[in-house]
C-alpha cells in the first residue's frame, strides 16, 4: 500500500478515534453523578468545553497543542538517533532544578521565586547538567549507556525528591504548587506561559527546519557524516539541547511523563510510513492531538490529572498504530504475508503441473501451451511431487480454480487454462534460470541447487529477470525454457 493510501486510512483512524471518545465520553451522560441538580449537568459542561467559551480552556488547548507538534517533530529525530532514554533523564533530573531555583528565588527576593521563568530556568540547567554527566561517563568509562542514564536518571531524582522535601518544610506555603511539575497539570497554563510555549516551539521548528538535512543524515548513516566532514558533535549537543528544550517547556502541563509524549507520537507514526518528512507530520499530529484529547478529557473531569490522560490518549494512538499501520502494523503486515503465501502456493502448484507433464512426455511439447492444457495431474501425483497435505493441495488447487489458472478434469483430475500454461511455462523458466546462476555463478551442487532457488526465486525483479536472460543467453539459445540443471524429482527429497 503506499504512502499516501496509508495517510488517509491514517486520517480516517484519527477522525474515528475523535468520534469514538467523544461518543465514550457522552455516555458518561448516564452517570448518576453527572445528573445532580447542584451544578451544570454533563451535556452543558460538554458543551462548553468543546465549543471553547472559557478562555482558560483556549489558553490550555492551544498550549498543549503546540506542546504536542513540538514533542512530536523533536522527538523523530531523537527516536531515530537512538536516544529515547535521554527525554527521561532530562524530565527526572529537572526537578531538582525546579527546587533549587524555588529555593534560590525565595532566598534572594521573597515570593519571587514562584515565577515559572525562573523554575524554568532551574530545570534547563538541571536538565543540560543531567546529560553533561552522561556524556561525560560514557566517555570515560566502559558502563553501558542503559546503566549509565538510569544511574543519572536515580541519582537526579533522588536529589529531587530531597530537595521537594526541604521546599516542603519552608514557610512559603507547603511546595507552593511545585507538585504541578511532577504529574503537569494543564488547567493552570496562562496567556504567559503559552507565549513562552509559542516561542520556545517556533525556535524549534525553525532549527529543524534549517537543519533537516543535516538531522536526517545523522539519524541514517553517521560515519558517512563523519567521513563527509559535518560537525557530528555540534549536531548531536543541538539535538539533545532541542529535547531538553521541549521537555523543560512541557514540565508544567505534562511532567516528568513529557518523555512519553517526546517518544510516543514517533514511535506510532513509525508503523505508517518509511519517508522521514511523512513521519515528522505524522507524528507532529499524533503529538498535537492527543495532547488536545486529553486535555479536554481533563477539563470534563476535575480528579483527571492533565499531564496522565495526555500521555494515555498518545498510547491509545500507539496501540492503532501498533495494530492497522499501513508499513508496519500487525494487521498489515499479516495481510502481505498472506499475500505473499498465496502467491508462492500459486507459483509452486503451476511448475509442480509444469514438471509433471514434462515428466510424462521426456521434456518434447512443453515450449507448447496447447500440449500443457491436454495433460491432466491427479491430486496423488500432487501430493507426492511438493509432499503437501491432501489439504494443502485440495486448498492451493481450489484457489487455482477460483482464479483460472487450473480447470477441473471430469476423469483424471486438475488441467492448466491457458492462462495458467503461460504462467506455469514463466515460472519454470525463472526458476530454472535462478538455478543456472546459482550453479554458474555461486557455486552451488546441483543437487542442493533447486531447495535453494526456491527461497529466492519469488523476489524475482524484471531488471533481473533480463540481466539473467543475457547472462544465460549463449548457453540454451535455442530453449524458450530452459532444461532443469539437475534430475526433477520429489520437492520433499
Amino acid at each position: 500500500m503506499s504512502d499516501n493510501r496509508g495517510l488517509l486510512l491514517f486520517v480516517s483512524l484519527l477522525g474515528a478515534v475523535v468520534v469514538v471518545a467523544a461518543l465514550a465520553t457522552g455516555s458518561a451522560l448516564l452517570s448518576p453523578e453527572t445528573t445532580a441538580t447542584d451544578g451544570p449537568t454533563f451535556a452543558e459542561r460538554l458543551l462548553r468545553v468543546v465549543s471553547l467559551r472559557d478562555p482558560n480552556t483556549r489558553f490550555v488547548l492551544l498550549g498543549t497543542l503546540l506542546l504536542g507538534t513540538t514533542a512530536g517533530i523533536v522527538g523523530t529525530f531523537m527516536l531515530l538517533r537512538r536516544q529515547a532514554l535521554v527525554g527521561d533523564v532530562v524530565s527526572h533530573a529537572a526537578l531538582p532544578g525546579v527546587a533549587v531555583a524555588f529555593i534560590v528565588g525565595e532566598l534572594i527576593a521573597p515570593g519571587s521565586g514562584r515565577d515559572l521563568k525562573w523554575l524554568l530556568c532551574g530545570a534547563a540547567l538541571a536538565g543540560l547538567a543531567s546529560v553533561v554527566c552522561v556524556n561525560l561517563i560514557r566517555r570515560f568509562s566502559r558502563i553501558n549507556p542503559d546503566a549509565i542514564l538510569a544511574t543519572v536518571l536515580g541519582v537526579f531524582f533522588g536529589f529531587g525528591a530531597v530537595m521537594f522535601k526541604v521546599v516542603q518544610q519552608m514557610k512559603t506555603g507547603g511546595q507552593a504548587g511545585l507538585n504541578h511539575f511532577i504529574l503537569g497539570s494543564a488547567a493552570t497554563i496562562t496567556p504567559d506561559d503559552i507565549r513562552l510555549i509559542a516561542s520556545a516551539g517556533l525556535v524549534v521548528l525553525v532549527l529543524c527546519l534549517l537543519l533537516f538535512k543535516e538531522m536526517k543524515l545523522l539519524c541514517f548513516d553517521e560515519g558517512f557524516a563523519i567521513a563527509e566532514g559535518w560537525p557530528v558533535f555540534m549536531l548531536d549537543i543541538t539535538l539533545t539541547g532541542l529535547v531538553v528544550a521541549v521537555t523543560v517547556i512541557g514540565l508544567k502541563s505534562v511532567g516528568i511523563l513529557m518523555v512519553a509524549l517526546l517518544i510516543t507520537p514517533p514511535t506510532a507514526a513509525r508503523f505508517w510510513t518509511e519517508n522521514l518528512g511523512k513521519m515528522i507530520g505524522i507524528a507532529a499530529g499524533i503529538g498535537g492531538v492527543s495532547a488536545v484529547l486529553g486535555s479536554l478529557a481533563s477539563a470534563l473531569f476535575d480528579k483527571l490529572a492533565g499531564g496522565p490522560t495526555i500521555v494515555l490518549t498518545g498510547t491509545m494512538f500507539f496501540l492503532i498504530s501498533l495494530m492497522f499501520g499501513t508499513e508496519r502494523g500487525i494487521v498489515c503486515r499479516w495481510l502481505r504475508h498472506r499475500k505473499t503465501q498465496r502467491r508462492i502456493g500459486r507459483a509452486d502448484l503451476l511448475r509442480a503441473m509444469f514438471e509433471i507433464i514434462e515428466s510424462r512426455v521426456n521434456g518434447d511439447g512443453v515450449q507448447n501451451v496447447e500440449r500443457l492444457t491436454t495433460e491432466a495431474v491427479e491430486h496423488a501425483d500432487l501430493v507426492s511431487k511438493r509432499s503437501w497435505t491432501a489439504h494443502r493441495v485440495n486448498q492451493i488447487v481450489s484457489r487455482g480454480v477460483h482464479e483460472g489458472i487450473v480447470r477441473m478434469d471430469s476423469e483424471r483430475g486438475w488441467r492448466l487454462t491457458h492462462s495458467g500454461a503461460r504462467e506455469a511455462s514463466r515460472a519454470v523458466r525463472n526458476h530454472r534460470m535462478w538455478e543456472l546462476y546459482l550453479i554458474t555463478q555461486a557455486d552451488i551442487a546441483p543437487s542442493h541447487v533447486d531447495r535453494d532457488a526456491d527461497f529466492i526465486e519469488h523476489v524475482l525483479e524484471p531488471e533481473l529477470i533480463e540481466q539473467l536472460e543475457l547472462l544465460l543467453a549463449k548457453r540454451d539459445e535455442q530453449s524458450v525454457i530452459p532444461p532443469s540443471p539437475h534430475p526433477i524429482g520429489k520437492q520433499g527429497e
